[in-house]
């Protein structure tokens, strides 16, 4: 080779060479920047299609809400969130079954379900309600205020869930639950599987306290309580439940 020809070709090897290093950097996410302390949830994650997945009334004729306030140990003068909100079917039922000295809080991400739960808060006189707008890493929740967190048929919507649930924490009073209602089956068919469900919520520092199955809710019924102080964000590392394509 000519020195004409290689002067003419380092430059362009170099060149070349830098060109590949930006594979090497960081590549630009769409995760909310206050989540990206914390690992990213490695599952998919199921989209939120409708506020609603039933009738309330046929709800009520299996006796859905009574089943899973027994289950969840939800009495008067309890303070409960109800989170994942939606259109508010569990979210009276709880003000009804707390009673005037307990409180409910409402929350969910969509500003628009908020507003109009807000109107049937306010429409139906729930005086022991209130309602708040959270996000997709942080629901919002005051500290120490709550007795049971309800969660029925949305974790498998929570795009941030360690992030999520590392936020949750603290909101619990001593001895608080968090309660989750899903169905078995992967994230992306709308459910969770309880060994993944489990996993993501001991990332954290949650302790297991139990699991029943077959609620009039459908699938499962999951309890979990804060158990000492919970890990920091560097030190929660993602579960991966394997697929079946790789089993």
């Amino acid at each position: 080779m000519t020195k004409g020809r290689l002067a003419w070709l380092l430059p362009a090897l170099l060149a070349a060479s830098l060109s590949g290093c930006d594979s090497l950097s960081p590549q630009p996410t769409d995760r909310p920047p206050t989540a990206r302390e914390f690992p990213e949830a490695d599952r998919p994650v199921a989209p939120i299609i409708s506020t609603r997945w039933s009738t309330e009334e046929a709800r009520d004729r299996v006796n859905e809400a009574e089943e899973i306030m027994d289950k969840a140990g939800i009495k008067p003068g309890m303070t409960v969130a109800d989170i994942g909100a939606g259109e508010g079917y569990y979210t009276v039922r709880l003000a009804r079954r707390v009673g005037p000295n307990g409180r409910v809080l409402a929350q969910d991400i969509i500003a628009e379900v908020i507003d109009q739960l807000g109107r049937r808060v306010t429409k139906e006189n729930w005086e022991n309600v209130s309602v708040k707008l959270g996000t997709a890493d942080d629901p919002k929740l005051p500290d120490a205020s709550f007795d049971r967190v309800l969660m029925v048929h949305m974790y498998h919507e929570i795009s941030e869930p360690y992030a999520f649930l590392w936020r949750l924490y603290p909101s619990l009073k001593k001895g608080g639950q968090v309660v989750v209602v899903d169905t078995n089956r992967p994230t992306e068919q709308h459910g969770t599987p309880p060994a993944l469900l489990r996993c993501e919520f001991e990332a954290i520092g949650f302790r297991f306290v139990s699991i029943e199955e077959r609620t009039a809710a459908g699938g499962y019924l999951a309890r979990f309580t804060p158990y000492g102080a919970r890990r920091d964000p560097e030190e929660i590392s993602a579960c991966r439940i394997a697929r079946k394509s790789e089993s």
